[in-house]
Parts: structure tokens; sequence; C-alpha cells
């Protein structure tokens, strides 16, 4: 009779990786984990060598608007300029897995941790389906 691979198990072998129980609970730990994943970085000083820009603007009439830009030099306002922040995420999400430099001028928007978190929970997910091939791989056999 084989083995057989079991919730428990992979829990058990997840929790001896990055993608622990314990620290799924960590920020930090889980921005650390997608950043170095992507081989991306985010920060929020400004500096021209940032291969991606996301801040917010004011119009001359006073009005917020946010831009994302590849080039801040370089604005167009149908592609780059959003009127609402719940587009920048999806903004966020592509620039990251380019594994690219990124300023933010808010790193506290709750877009940016939603992104990490989703993007975390993805990567958990492959590393668990990494597990049960590994397992499959060693004579275990999936619960029916």
């Amino acid at each position: 009779m084989k083995k057989q691979i079991t919730d428990e198990l992979i829990e058990e072998i997840l929790n001896k990786t990055k993608f622990n129980e314990q620290d799924s609970h960590d920020e930090d730990h889980i921005k650390k984990v997608v950043l170095d994943h992507y081989d991306s970085e985010i920060t929020d000083d400004w500096n021209v060598s940032c291969d991606f820009f996301i801040y917010e603007e004011t119009t001359a009439d006073g009005y917020s608007v946010y831009v994302a830009t590849y080039d801040q030099r370089s604005i167009s306002v149908s592609e780059h300029v959003h009127y609402y922040d719940n587009n920048l995420g999806d903004e966020l999400r592509q620039a990251i897995c380019e594994g690219i430099k990124i300023y933010i001028d808010d790193v506290q928007q709750y877009y940016v941790q939603d992104v990490i978190r989703d993007l975390y929970v993805i990567l958990s997910k492959k590393k668990e389906e990494e597990i049960i091939d590994q397992l499959i791989d060693e004579g275990y056999e999936e619960s029916k």
C-alpha cells in the first residue's frame, strides 16, 4: 500500500518553507518573499533609477489623480493617469511580475498590500503544487 498525501503532510512540509503558517501573517515577510521571488523592489524614495512610478498628482483645479508610468518624463493622460486609485493594483501587479524597481509615493496604500498578499497566495499555492508533485515522485499517492 502506497503512502497517502494528506493535508497534514502538505502543511508539515510547507511549514518548513518560507510559506509557513506562522510567517504568513507577517506583512514584512510576505512582502520580502514576493519581491524576492520576482526580483522586484518597491521604494518610496523618488529616484530616477526606478523603472516604474506610481504617485498622486493634483490637477490645476485641485483634483487628485494618480499616475502609473514607466517614464515620468513622458506622461500620456489617456494611458498613465487614473482618476481613481482602484486600477493601480493591476499596474503594480504587472510591474512586480516584471521584476523591476518601482517607486510608490505611499507604500501604505491598501492596493499595495492587497497586491502583495494576492501574489503571496498565488506563490504559496504553486509551492503546495510543487510539494504534491515531489511527493508523487517519491511514491506517495493522492487521497481520493
